[in-house]
């Protein structure tokens, strides 16, 4: 399946912004005029303050262009994001829009019926401002099921101040420098990584970029088809996922511990200074900023790319990487739903979104509003990636996913050995 592994450098490369005037794929205006009101219901993940207000006044923007339209937003917690939405499909009560992130998740919805095909509704100044690369997180067979707003590439983010209060004079760049930095923040009495476990899907993601270090491209990229998982990388892979947690660098309890859900949080340990780094993507900054004291984001949070592992055959430039857009259910009411994809599109919307989940947006001339320096740092790494592979759960789809985290999770726990992990993967992905 198209998808898993993309060229990095030019998912945020962009050329001109949008004009308004380009937002529509027909007039919502005039279409609920002959056939009465026209109302969206819109589900995102949005639960801070920020994304909120964001998502309140782009909404008034929107229905103040387009008389007749209405957008009902409802927030759903991340964690509980997906499987709601699986339920809502197959209970037949899907929302008009909702947050996608590609993979055999969205292939799934694509053979069930329920997404729609907005390719040949995306406007020009659309497809201009955000080009061809932004789309292929969610395009399928040449069609395209999403509209990109942020692009997410995974690695560490760290707060400086603990670093420096460690010792720590440079990020760690192979697994050596950084268990040597894990013995130093443990040594200063810190905590080295905070991990949510009990969401399980942030203790999976070290398997995942693990894999991506010991695995080749060719591998990787043949993942959402390999029924097998028999090359030796994988184990390998989950093998230094068990060889990690055997120096305790997680903080006491953290199976039960959920990763972005309140200050006891895993983002809240590294939002109050609790624990120096955590492994996640884009969102982190935005995530944190919901935690600290004064709910701005923590100004001393930096980041670095996952550590080259000795002997791998990954390329130690690759990255895990995803995108949030937004679907249109395959019975949204048209054109409307499409031109809200289109209308959030524009560089104005995307500045907003960006700044309010202080994340880094597809869309090129929005990126001046990024200032934050974890975010920078993060986007020159996947801008030099050689290749980047999206989140294995999303590639694999829902359930083949949720067994693979679930099956590192038992390692974590202590139930299962790195051979029985792969087991466990293995009759996943064969019954896929």
């Amino acid at each position: 399946m198209k998808g898993i592994a993309k060229a990095a450098a030019v998912a945020v490369a962009v050329a001109a912004g949008l004009a308004l005037a380009g937002c529509s794929g027909g007039s919502s205006s005039s279409s609920s005029s002959s056939s009465g009101p026209v109302s969206l219901v819109f589900w995102n993940n949005g639960t801070g303050d920020k994304s909120q207000a964001y998502w309140q006044s782009t909404i008034a923007d929107f229905e103040a262009q387009y008389p007749g339209v209405t957008v009902t937003a409802q927030v759903v917690q991340d964690a509980d994001f997906d499987a709601k939405l699986q339920s809502a499909m197959q209970a037949n009560t899907t929302p008009d829009i909702f947050l996608q992130r590609g993979g055999q998740k969205l292939a799934d919805q694509v053979a069930a019926g329920q997404v729609l095909d907005i390719t040949n509704q995306i406007t020009s100044d659309t497809k201009s401002a955000l080009g061809d690369a932004a789309f292929s997180f969610d395009e399928l067979n040449g069609k395209i099921y999403a509209m990109p707003m942020s692009v997410q590439p995974e690695g560490f983010w760290y707060n400086q101040d603990l670093f420096d209060k460690a010792g720590i004079t440079s990020t760690p760049t192979d697994m050596a420098s950084f268990n040597a930095a894990v013995t130093s923040l443990k040594n200063a009495g810190i905590t080295p990584i905070a991990l949510g476990g009990a969401t399980a899907w942030p203790a999976a993601h070290y398997f995942y970029s693990f894999a991506l270090r010991e695995c080749s491209q060719q591998v990787i990229q043949n993942l959402p088809n390999d029924k097998a998982l028999d090359d030796p990388c994988w184990l390998k892979a989950i093998q230094d996922v068990s060889d990690l947690n055997a120096t305790n660098p997680f903080e006491q309890g953290f199976l039960t511990v959920q990763a972005q859900t309140g200050a006891g949080s895993s983002a809240g340990l590294i939002a109050t200074g609790q624990a120096a780094m955590e492994l996640q993507g884009a969102w982190e900054p935005g995530t944190v900023g919901q935690f600290t004291p004064d709910g701005q984001n923590l100004s001393s949070l930096r980041f670095f790319p996952f550590p080259a592992v000795p002997g791998g055959q990954g390329d130690p430039s690759a990255v895990m990487a995803g995108s949030d857009g937004y679907s249109c259910s395959a019975k949204a009411p048209e054109p409307a739903c499409v031109n809200f994809l289109n209308f959030i599109a524009q560089t104005k919307y995307q500045e907003g979104y960006a700044t309010a989940y202080s994340t880094l947006p597809t869309n090129k001339n929005a990126m001046s509003v990024v200032t934050d320096p974890a975010l920078l740092s993060a986007l020159q790494t996947f801008q030099n990636a050689k290749y980047n592979a999206l989140w294995f759960d999303s590639a694999l789809g829902s359930d083949t996913g949720t067994a693979v985290n679930n099956a590192i999770v038992a390692l974590l726990a202590g139930q299962q050995t790195p051979q029985q992990a792969l087991q466990a993967m293995q009759t996943a992905v064969k019954g896929s």
